[in-house]
């Protein structure tokens, strides 16, 4: 351990701008000059997330470190291990990291390692329909020495403590948590490297460009609104291709918009008239919080918590799951009435001031990553 500040190692399964990684940031961010960071990424060059690290913050992205993806044979475990010795705590985030996690609790006592917790967020693909047997097995036995289990929605609470039979005490269910003064700013009308014309309507949407996502589902959901109404999907990643794709087919190119990643969502989410999700698979989504933060009705599957997440006046425009025509629907709805939008908007605001602040979230992560450090942060 070092005398000076505790330096963190974030071990992260994509450093892309996601959900996930916009919540490690903030809470970099919010930690300021107390802790120092290294950060890691499975995949090197989805490093998007990292620009919205404060300049003053002590962070090293991507530095020489093993590989996180590979066979977990014995030798490779073992040099995971010694790589992370040199840290005070080791954070480690969803299944592309969990081969560091198995390497920990390995090896621990053989190098002496540093405390480790990990942080789950939910699923690919290819666990969107149900959870694969290996990966339970191997969940159960690499978090067998973990500090902390931390999971923002109740679904993956459930799933951490029967399907990976982890112990009451090491599950850590942190809701995610925003700054909502800034989200309730008014955005500049610049804001985006798009200008938003008089008389347009925007739904818009804040996501990593992945499959699970299903991107080209809101597109199809979006192309009936009238003319004066535009998507603008803000975001990056590997499935831009097939949401052009669907673009191109409907012949609405003129009327859709992915302007990439934006590192600070305050700045630009209140230009959006309404917001929506069209995923296959979620838990808390960072995004929604953000949105209704910024007074925003929701058009969105009821996937993860998103259900509960809304406020009671949004819950008639929260479909069934899969649903592309009930998307479509509540879309139009929500289209037609611009005082229905205000007064949607207006209630989410009220419940995320109320419930999604910030505040509380840092102060949560702060006793924890203290309590397995066995100092103050």
């Amino acid at each position: 351990m070092s005398a000076g500040r505790p330096h963190f190692l974030h071990l992260h399964s994509t450093f892309a701008a996601g959900g996930k990684e916009r919540r490690s940031v903030q809470l970099i961010n919010a930690f300021g000059a107390k802790a120092r960071h290294t950060i890691v990424s499975a995949e090197p060059d989805r490093l998007g997330a990292a620009d919205g690290i404060a300049k003053s913050i002590d962070a090293m992205v991507q530095p020489e470190f093993p590989s996180l993806k590979g066979v977990p044979l014995p030798g490779r475990l073992q040099r995971l291990a010694k790589a992370m010795k040199p840290y005070d705590l080791i954070l480690t985030y969803n299944w592309g990291a969990m081969d560091a996690v198995m390497a920990h609790t390995l090896f621990k006592d053989v190098h002496g390692l540093p405390p480790l917790i990990h942080h789950e967020d939910g699923f690919d693909e290819s666990e969107l329909h149900r959870l694969k047997k290996r990966r339970t097995w191997y969940r159960r036995i690499a978090l067998g020495r973990s500090s902390g289990l931390v999971v923002p929605s109740e679904r993956l609470e459930e799933i951490a403590l029967v399907d990976w039979q982890q112990p009451l005490g090491r599950v850590k269910r942190i809701p995610n948590g925003i700054d909502t003064k800034a989200f309730g700013m008014r955005p500049k009308k610049d804001a985006l490297r798009l200008i938003k014309r008089p008389g347009e309507y925007w739904v818009g949407t804040l996501a990593g460009l992945r499959t699970i996502k299903n991107l080209p589902r809101l597109v199809r959901a979006f192309a009936p609104l009238p003319e004066e109404w535009q998507l603008v999907i803000v975001g990056e990643g590997e499935a831009r291709d097939g949401i052009l794709a669907e673009v191109d087919r409907l012949k609405i190119n003129h009327r859709v918009h992915l302007p990439g990643a934006v590192t600070d969502p305050a700045r630009v989410i209140g230009l959006f008239d309404i917001f929506a999700l069209s995923s296959d698979s979620e838990q808390f989504p960072l995004s929604v919080a953000e949105a209704m933060a910024a007074g925003l009705p929701i058009a969105a599957p009821a996937v993860g918590d998103i259900a509960a997440m809304v406020a009671e006046a949004n819950e008639p425009y929260i479909t069934s799951p899969g649903s592309e025509g009930g998307l479509q629907d509540v879309l139009a709805a929500l289209a037609q009435s611009k005082d229905l939008r205000r007064q949607v908007g207006e209630a989410n605001r009220a419940k995320a001031v109320a419930e999604f602040d910030e505040v509380k979230m840092v102060a949560t992560y702060r006793r924890l990553y203290s309590s397995a450090m066995r100092r103050e942060l």
